[in-house]
């Protein structure tokens, strides 16, 4: 059983969610949303959002990690502070020692609901479907949960690729 934990980055929001996979079965063990309080300093705001996440880490003790990457919008500052919180999701885990993976926000979609074009609502929706005991929840949670489903199939495929003749 390989714990995971997904982590879909935002300066105001930041969803995580923690799941359990053996093979291609999966179970949830729990899921949520950092809220940093929005305008004050960005480094005290990213400090908030980094001392969060080593929590969860100590909590609940994921092997492996993943995180969104970063969409580039039309706001090129608001795309700008978006990196600032994928940076400490990316630093969070790797300074506890825990590999990292990124993946697009297509492929994440591709992975949980079958088309890089899903919206929001069809991934919350995939993700309670996948993941039974997944509370209707946030988008930035149910998007965590869908990331770390997204690794949990690519590490599965990439085991099943090792094996082969």
């Amino acid at each position: 059983m390989m714990r995971l934990l997904g982590i879909d980055p935002g300066l105001r929001f930041t969803g995580w969610g923690v799941v359990e996979a053996e093979g291609t079965r999966l179970r949830h063990v729990a899921d949520g949303v950092i809220a940093v309080a929005a305008g004050g300093e960005v480094a005290l705001r990213l400090k908030a959002l980094d001392e969060a996440l080593a929590e969860i880490l100590v909590r609940f003790q994921p092997r492996e990690a993943a995180v969104e990457e970063t969409y580039v919008n039309r706001n090129a500052a608001a795309t700008l502070k978006l990196g600032y919180a994928r940076g400490v999701a990316l630093l969070a885990p790797a300074r506890a020692g825990i590999p990292v993976f990124e993946y697009g926000a297509k492929t994440v979609k591709m992975a949980v609901v079958g088309t890089g074009g899903a919206d929001k609502e069809q991934v919350g929706l995939m993700v309670r479907r996948l993941l039974p005991g997944a509370a209707r929840q946030r988008a930035d949670a149910a998007d965590a949960l869908a990331v770390a489903i997204c690794h949990a199939h690519h590490r599965a495929t990439a085991r099943l690729w090792a094996a082969a003749p």
